[in-house]
């Protein structure tokens, strides 16, 4: 004997996911159709099936089930605590990050943010030394990443307003979720601004540090090894300005995990009460 079973939710969102909905009810009804009702334990196969439907329509920020049971809480930790100690990791990371990034070789020489030329002409770098063009490409990436490092500490004042403005239901989802969810929800909300606060005070690096000029002479005695770069003209205030900013979040996501999973990155007794040690 074969049992069909319906299951079916319907959300009045403009947007919503219906055909996956629907195609996930399918799948669900077509593996209770083959499996004969005398070895089927239903109740079973119906909480699996709300299960994925639930999975299916459940917001794409909230973070799971799973997540929320390896992330309890701490016991006798009060919400505003939380939202606390959230905004201090946050500031402690990201004040040790651009501290990091502002230093002299900062960026320079650490391989994990060093700027890099744009587009073609970082495919090309290798061939340009090759053929002999590597003081100039070094001359080049010195000054784009001394541009980043003099620009960087301007970040702070967007810092500490999205850190501000963290609420308590932020601070709960972002304790539950993985172990960059401070970082990328700090990458979401300033990014764009970020981006446009730096970019006039990279541009003024730039010209002080020589990238311009630094990029013409590379471009002009590298052409003949390079042809095509004649005719690039990649936006160099947007390429250091982005590649400054990935570089900032990168460490920032570094910190984060220090401060989520060793002691002695727990700097102060509200992030040790909130993050255990």
């Amino acid at each position: 004997m074969l049992l069909v079973v319906e299951l079916s939710l319907t959300i009045d969102i403009r947007g919503s996911p219906m055909h996956k909905l629907r195609m996930t009810t399918g799948i669900i009804l077509t593996s209770l159709l083959l499996v004969p009702q005398a070895q089927a334990d239903w109740g079973k196969l119906l909480d699996r099936g709300q299960e994925i439907l639930e999975q299916q329509t459940a917001p794409a920020d909230e973070p799971s089930a799973t997540e929320a049971q390896a992330n309890p809480v701490p016991e006798g930790v009060s919400s505003g605590q939380l939202a606390s100690g959230l905004k201090e990791a946050l500031a402690v990371g990201a004040e040790r990050a651009i501290d990091t990034l502002s230093q002299t070789n900062g960026y320079l020489g650490d391989s994990r943010v060093k700027i890099e030329p744009p587009g073609m002409l970082g495919s090309a770098v290798s061939t340009l030394k090759q053929f002999g063009f590597e003081s100039q490409v070094e001359a080049f990436e010195l000054s784009m990443n001394r541009a980043a490092e003099q620009a960087i500490s301007q970040a702070t004042p967007v810092v500490v307003g999205a850190v501000e403005s963290m609420t308590i239901e932020d601070a709960q989802r972002i304790y539950q979720g993985g172990d960059t969810s401070a970082t990328d929800y700090f990458k979401g909300k300033t990014f764009d601004e970020l981006k446009v606060l730096l970019r006039p005070q990279i541009e003024q690096s730039m010209s002080q540090t020589g990238t311009t000029a630094a990029w013409q002479a590379l471009t002009d005695s590298a052409t003949s090894a390079v042809p095509m770069l004649a005719n690039y003209t990649p936006d160099l205030a947007d390429h250091v300005t982005t590649s400054a900013l990935e570089g900032l979040f990168l460490l920032l996501a570094e910190e984060e995990r220090q401060i989520r999973e060793n002691p002695l990155a727990r700097s102060t007794d509200l992030l040790k009460r909130v993050f255990g040690g």
